[in-house]
């Protein structure tokens, strides 16, 4: 894989990932537990698996798990968890054909990476490949409206903020984007830390894969509140 300024910064935010203030990576982690609350799956693909914050909960709900993440220092810090032999780790660029066997996947989980990602057609379009029938996607990411105002992913180091590359993307990208590639929706939400006066800080989505999905230009669900 060829280096890029996000995998670089990610590489250099791996060994502090964990232990900095990060009140997106602790609504997201929040968020992933309440949306897949009471479900099983069978084989669980995470795309931007980074330090696991989310792989244990995965593994704890799916049979086996194969988490990607093309920041190496991302990988060595999930894999230093020992989350077991059913979960499995594996280097690779999302913006390239995944890694994983057609209809091989129950659950596709995606958490904070789309801003990353400037064409999400190509993402949608390999999820709906690798999702068996009926099989489930998750998208966690920052929200439209806090992209807005310039939020982006951004970490400290000794006294300067580095900011990591990213790209707007609207609801209707992602509403119109999962319906092309024949998802249907299954729920939209909006998620708020403690600062109810300021956007929400995340939104959710959770598509179902398979024919059936919603087609183009059909109305999307509207947003609802966490």
């Amino acid at each position: 894989m060829t280096t890029s300024p996000v995998r670089a910064a990610y590489t250099q935010w791996a060994a502090t990932y964990d232990t900095d203030r990060n009140l997106t990576r602790d609504l997201d982690r929040l968020v992933t537990r309440t949306v897949l609350a009471g479900r099983r799956y069978r084989a669980i693909l995470e795309i931007g698996c980074g330090t696991g914050k989310n792989t244990a909960l995965l593994a704890r709900i799916g049979e086996r798990v194969q988490a990607l993440d093309f920041s190496e220092g991302m990988l060595a810090e999930a894999k230093a968890k020992g989350f077991g032999p059913a979960v499995s780790f594996v280097a690779a660029d999302l913006t390239r054909p995944w890694p994983r066997a057609d209809r091989s996947a129950d659950l596709v989980a995606c958490n904070l990476v789309l801003e990353h990602i400037a064409d999400l057609a190509f993402v949608f379009a390999e999820a709906a490949r690798t999702l068996a029938r009926a099989g489930h996607l998750l998208i966690c990411e920052l929200h439209p409206f806090r992209q807005y105002l310039g939020g982006k992913a951004a970490f400290q180091r000794e006294q300067d903020r580095v900011e990591i590359p990213a790209f707007v993307h609207h609801f209707s990208d992602f509403l119109e984007g999962a319906a092309r590639a024949g998802f249907t929706l299954l729920s939209c939400r909006e998620w708020w830390d403690d600062d109810r006066g300021a956007p929400p800080r995340l939104v959710s989505f959770l598509f179902a894969a398979g024919p059936g999905g919603a087609s183009e230009g059909s109305p999307p669900a509207p947003p609802g509140r966490a």
